[in-house]
């Protein structure tokens, strides 16, 4: 049996969360170099898509590197079946553990009855989960969620997920309906740890974390082990680096290691759409003096040659 890493991480420990388009291999190497996080999370695959003929295309998706771990592959779906199968599959591949997203509100993944949509049935739920750890075969599993679908149902919801021998149980704190239009509900988050303690798990929170320094905080103030940081990353590529903060970095080494990103994305990952590398730019450029003219023409950048001249064209000017 694979030795259970979440056991051994510090309290509070960080998380990156998965994201669509955005937590690719690149992305995390990246960040590995500027600050790790103590897990880190692949972005979310098709159990459906893997046991498909578009296998090879959604493989892209779970690749890392040593520097990863430890590194949890996210799966979503509807069939117990096929997690059972991509489960064995994922051990194989050398991931430290599996999540099962019960949370995406995505119109297209609720069509197929998994995301959110599995709030509202716990039977399938379970019998998910449980195919799930039979199928990891001693690889710990996590599940991902939120405190319910139109309303707040966390007492009843996450019970039925707390029966369960899951190892860790993330929380987003907000229902489906509520998407992030409204604060995190973290008021409720010391009922919700005193939940899954009481059945022997490990709990996260996630919603609305700034920081590290805010990751504590709400961590000393509702027990909780572990916080999951996502949108964070978007202001603040160095978010988990304990020693220098991104308003630290120079300008010349920001950019540079902006115009490595952008090389990197295209020549580790050139089935990705180059639009996908754009969502950064306003992270490498945030805070910087005269920045609004260097960002309209990053936008308009097609390629890393592009990306370069306009950074070496706007460090002659600064």
């Amino acid at each position: 049996m694979k030795s259970n890493f979440w056991h051994k991480l510090p309290k509070p420990f960080f998380i990156l969360a998965p994201m669509a388009n955005v937590t690719d291999v690149v992305f995390r190497e990246l960040i590995y170099e500027r600050g790790k996080p103590d897990v880190f999370y692949t972005e979310f695959v098709s159990v459906d898509g893997l046991l498909s003929k578009g296998r090879e295309a959604l493989l892209v998706d779970l690749q890392f590197t040593p520097n990863q771990h430890p590194i949890v592959a996210q799966i979503f779906g509807s069939k117990p079946e096929n997690f059972k199968v991509v489960a064995a599959q994922l051990k194989e591949m050398g991931f430290d553990g599996i999540d099962i997203n019960m949370g995406c509100p995505d119109k297209s993944v609720e069509r197929q009855g998994a995301g959110a949509s599995l709030i509202k049935n716990p039977k399938l739920a379970r019998e998910i989960i449980e195919a799930t750890i039979e199928g990891a075969g001693g690889l710990p599993v996590a599940v991902k969620t939120r405190l319910g679908y139109n309303k707040l149902e966390y007492k009843e919801w996450l019970a039925e997920i707390l029966k369960t021998d899951i190892t860790t149980l993330i929380v987003h704190l907000r229902t489906r309906k509520e998407m992030s239009k409204v604060p995190a509900h973290w008021e409720l988050m010391p009922e919700i740890v005193a939940m899954a303690h009481a059945a022997g798990k490990i709990v996260v929170g996630n919603g609305d974390v700034i920081d590290r320094a805010d990751g504590i905080k709400k961590s000393q103030e509702t027990g909780v082990d572990g916080i999951m940081i996502g949108r964070g990353i978007f202001s603040n590529h160095w978010l988990f680096n304990t020693q220098i903060t991104q308003d630290q970095v120079s300008v010349k080494d920001r950019l540079e290691s902006m115009v490595k990103h952008t090389t990197l994305f295209v020549e580790k990952l050139p089935m990705k759409n180059f639009a996908m590398m754009k969502k950064h730019f306003k992270v490498y450029t945030l805070g910087l003096p005269n920045a609004t003219d260097l960002r309209a023409a990053l936008m308009l950048a097609n390629n890393p040659d592009d990306v370069k001249r306009e950074v070496e064209s706007y460090l002659k000017g600064v």
